[in-house]
């Protein structure tokens, strides 16, 4: 298979959901799998190479109101941690995200620097309704590499926008996280693959082409 370089004037780099609430859990046990999984050093890496290769860093910032009057409840099958509720049906509630302070905000590791775009989204896509897409154009960008959690979730409704605007989507498989590894593999290997391109962060630092 030939190994395309990733443009560096023409990718931009996107940090999903990469905020305490999600990476810096109050939960010891949670974060004890977050270090375990070595995202957050992979995050630090890729973040250092964009920035070395003047790759334009975004991050994607869940943002919602703290009374949950800009949240729509859908009727699912599971909640969000994967518990099967209610066979007749389970109501979704707001994220953690709706809690005010830091647990909303990037982890420090890969802080927004003032250059950086920081795309407080509503929904899902980043897209949806937000200022990305026109930054991205306005930037040159034709190629979206993405990291961050939840791949089956935020990542995935992305890079499906991204791809039905004609982005070359780049998913950057060992700095992404998901709570259901089952679906985390079936993603990998199975799903992105049909229209975009899975690396880790190591193989696509090696691509990176002037």
């Amino acid at each position: 298979m030939p190994q395309f370089p990733i443009e560096t004037a023409k990718t931009a780099m996107l940090f999903f959901d990469t905020l305490n609430v999600y990476l810096h859990p109050d939960d010891p046990a949670e974060q004890r799998t977050i270090e375990e999984l070595g995202v957050i050093p992979r995050l630090q890496k890729m973040n250092a190479a964009c920035r070395t290769a003047g790759i334009p860093v975004f991050y994607a910032q869940a943002d919602h109101r703290p009374d949950g009057r800009d949240f729509a409840p859908h009727i699912v099958d599971e909640d969000y941690f994967a518990k099967p509720d209610d066979p007749k049906g389970w109501v979704t509630k707001p994220a953690a995200v709706t809690k005010s302070g830091p647990y909303r905000e990037v982890i420090a590791e890969i802080a927004p620097q003032p250059a950086d775009y920081v795309i407080k989204k509503h929904r899902w896509s980043t897209f949806y309704e937000t200022h990305f897409e026109l930054s991205l154009r306005t930037a040159g960008i034709t190629t979206i590499m993405i990291a961050g959690g939840s791949l089956e979730i935020g990542v995935a409704s992305t890079a499906y926008s991204g791809r039905d605007r004609d982005f070359s989507i780049i998913i950057l498989k060992d700095a992404c996280t998901s709570r259901r590894q089952d679906v985390f593999d079936v993603m990998i290997r199975r799903v992105f693959p049909v229209f975009s391109r899975v690396m880790t962060v190591d193989e696509a630092i090696a691509l990176f082409a002037k």
